[in-house]
This record gives C-alpha cells, sequence and structure tokens, in this order.
C-alpha cells in the first residue's frame, strides 16, 4: 500500500471540481478522484445531454408555432436518432475530461475514496495526504422508497433510452420531471406527471405556472396533482400499474423519478472529519469551509442558499482555487443567477423572488408586462410572453425578473 503527499485532493471531477483543479494546478500538486463518469454529471448525464434532446424538440413546437403565418410541415421526431445525436456527444465526454487533466499534469484516481482522518484519504489501496480537500461529488436522484420501487428509472435513464416508450409516468414536478415530459411528450409518448401536491416549480410564481401548465397540456402532458403513490406493481405484458391515494391507479410503460436529488456522501467516511453535514448535504460558511477548515465543499453537495447549477459550482471550484492560493480573503460574493426551465415555454427567474416582493410592498415595486405582442416575440408567435420586473425602492435599479416565453 503507497503512501503518497499532494497539496491539494479534489474529489469529484465535475465542473465545480474541475474548474478548481485546474486554477491550482499552475502552482501545486493536485489529485482529482473521480468514481464514475470524468466530467461529472452536468456534460455526461444532466444538463448538456438534455439540452441537446431540447433543441430538436423545441424546432418541432416552434413549427407547430409557425403554422398559421405561413411555415408548413409535419415534423416527427425520430427517437433512435435523436439518442445517437446525443450519444455522440456524451461519449466523448470522459475520455476527453480525463486527456485534460493529465495534460497539465494533475493527478487521477478512479475509485471511491475514503477519509482516513482530515488530511487523509484512500483510494485504490494507495493513501494520499493533503492540506487542503475540496469535496464536489455532488448529487444523485432520490427513488422514492415504496412497494416496488425496483421498477422506478431516473433521468439518466431515460437519456439513454434506445427506444421511445409508448406511456411514461413521470413521479414529481419540478425541473427535471417538467423538462423531460414535455421531451417524451414531443416525441410521442403519452405522458403522465404525478405532483403530491397542487403545484410545480416553487420557485416560480404560480401565474407563471399556470401558464406552463396549459401550455404542456396543449402539447400531450397529463397531469395529476394531489396525488401520492404508494405502490408500484409489475403486471404479466410488463407494464407497471401506480396505485396512489383516492383509489388513483395508472399502467405505464415505464416510470421515472423526478422527486429532487440527494448529496453523493456514501462510503466517504466522513466521520472522521470533523465536517458536519446531513442529508441535505455539507454545511459550509461564506468561505466554502466545512467545520474543518481545511476541507472545503462546493458545487451541489455544498448546502448554501443559492441554486444548484452548473455554473454556480464552477464559480465556486474558481474561488476556493483562489482561497487556497491565498488570492482572496474575501467570502464568497455571488453574481445574479439565473434561473431556466426549458419546456415548451420558457421560464426564467433571478434575484428576489416575486413571493417575497409581494410580501414587501414597502421594500419592491413589482411591474409586470404582457409582452406578447411585441415584435421580439409577435415575429415568432409567442403570445404568452410576459416580464416581471422587481424593483428595490431604495436602490431603483432592478432587482429581479421574472421570464415567461416560448
Amino acid at each position: 500500500m503507497g503512501n503518497k503527499q499532494v497539496d491539494v485532493i479534489i474529489i469529484g471531477a465535475g465542473p465545480g471540481g474541475l474548474a478548481a483543479a485546474y486554477q491550482l494546478a499552475s502552482t501545486k500538486s493536485v489529485l482529482v478522484i473521480e468514481n464514475d463518469l470524468w466530467g461529472g454529471t452536468c456534460p455526461n448525464r444532466g444538463c448538456d445531454p438534455k439540452k441537446m434532446l431540447y433543441s430538436v424538440v423545441h424546432t418541432k413546437q416552434q413549427t407547430t408555432d409557425l403554422a398559421a403565418v405561413g411555415l408548413t410541415s409535419d415534423s416527427k421526431i425520430d427517437w433512435e436518432s435523436l439518442i445517437a445525436f446525443k450519444t455522440r456527444y456524451t461519449e466523448k465526454v470522459p475520455s476527453g475530461t480525463l486527456a485534460g487533466l493529465k495534460s497539465t499534469n494533475i493527478l487521477t484516481e478512479h475509485g471511491q475514496a475514503k477519509f482516513i482522518d482530515q488530511n487523509t484519504v484512500e483510494v485504490n489501496e494507495t493513501i494520499y495526504q493533503a492540506d487542503k480537500i475540496i469535496l464536489a461529488t455532488g448529487l444523485h436522484p432520490v427513488i422514492p422508497q415504496m412497494p416496488g420501487c425496483e421498477f422506478i428509472h431516473t433521468s439518466t435513464d431515460f437519456l439513454s433510452m434506445p427506444h421511445l416508450p409508448k406511456k411514461i409516468a413521470f413521479l414529481g414536478g419540478g425541473f427535471v420531471g417538467i423538462e423531460l415530459a414535455n421531451i417524451a411528450a414531443e416525441s410521442g409518448s403519452e405522458v403522465h406527471l404525478i405532483q403530491h401536491n397542487d403545484r410545480i416549480l416553487k420557485a416560480y410564481p404560480a401565474d407563471l405556472t399556470k401558464k406552463l401548465i396549459t401550455s404542456m397540456t396543449n402539447h400531450g402532458v397529463n397531469f395529476h396533482f394531489d396525488t401520492e403513490i404508494s405502490g408500484i406493481q409489475e403486471k404479466a405484458d410488463g407494464n407497471y400499474e401506480l396505485i396512489g391515494n383516492d383509489d388513483f391507479s395508472l399502467e405505464v410503460d415505464e416510470v421515472f423519478t423526478s422527486m429532487g436529488r440527494q448529496p453523493q456522501l456514501d462510503s466517504l467516511n466522513l466521520e472522521v472529519t470533523g465536517i458536519t453535514f446531513d442529508n441535505r448535504g455539507i454545511q459550509v460558511n461564506a468561505f466554502m469551509e466545512t467545520a474543518n477548515p481545511n476541507i472545503y465543499a462546493i458545487g451541489d453537495v455544498a448546502t448554501k442558499p443559492v441554486p444548484k447549477l452548473t455554473p454556480v459550482a464552477s464559480f465556486e471550484g474558481s474561488y476556493v482555487a483562489k482561497r487556497i492560493l491565498n488570492s482572496t480573503n474575501e467570502p464568497i460574493n455571488y453574481p445574479a443567477i439565473p434561473q431556466v426551465v426549458y419546456s415548451s415555454l420558457q421560464l426564467a427567474t433571478t434575484g428576489v423572488s416575486l413571493s417575497d416582493a409581494q410580501e414587501n410592498p414597502d421594500m419592491y415595486l413589482v411591474k409586470t408586462a404582457q409582452t406578447g405582442e411585441w415584435y421580439t416575440f409577435n415575429r415568432i408567435q409567442d403570445h404568452d410572453a410576459v416580464v416581471i420586473t422587481i424593483l428595490d425602492k431604495k436602490t431603483a435599479p432592478s432587482s429581479a425578473r421574472q421570464y415567461c416565453r416560448r
């Protein structure tokens, strides 16, 4: 069993870990450990492949929108060709990421990392010690525990399906469920989205999500609100029956979870590190430090009051690298962070939420503009477009905006 010393160990080779690694490698010896795909979730089985599928689906939806003004087309999606298009991109990501790390003399290990003590990590029967350690392990999909949960698939499975099922159910109305339901329905599946309460996308104003529900319904998505699934049964023909409250029953070909994600902390043996963590993630301060100041947590695995997005992880990775290089003594200062939902309508938000603004009328002024007839939107027949602007009464400039557009 070997024993090696490096300046910095980074556990997780996603966008956050990579941003830190490349910045640190100019003057520090760096080890990056990854136990799954090099490059992380986003480029391999997350945002990037999803957007590749969406780009084709969105184009098809635009042809429908423009049919009334002169575009004649009967577009159809060939799922097998669409997945092949996606795969040609994603299959190159792990090898390309690994080659990039090696080209800058960054050490790499592919395997499960396990802490031995606060500054010692074991991987592949080799022990590494470092002055600083960065945790960037990300999240994994939540599989709801119920009878028949072994029949539930994840977004990873959806993005690599060789054939499109005739009938699909999504459990949960968050980002993943809404975006994948739109892709599946527009590609030709009968889609059912099951939500335990009466709201989807709680980060967005209800008026905008209602517009989205109407649009998605018109594009073939069936919504089931206030429905709790208690079990799944496999049928003799290979289909699955979902059982829920109030005698709810639905038979489908495939079931996918879209009920959120949890931090990937299993097998790390974090108990010996002195850091504080729970099922929401690792607690950090304003400097991205854990309770152990020599261990940082960045990206989705860290608990923080900002959206869990790929650009945020990269921003945090770059910031932590600067901290380790003594290039900054300031706490992390995030820029405005937009969030976008890519569906039959695109919803975007940044800054103060509409609910917070409405609860504090002495601080904020809310302005709503129906922009569907503006030239920018009318030329593409986007009659649903709306912009909500929130103004800070003290400073006057815009504090937040919410958008709805096709």
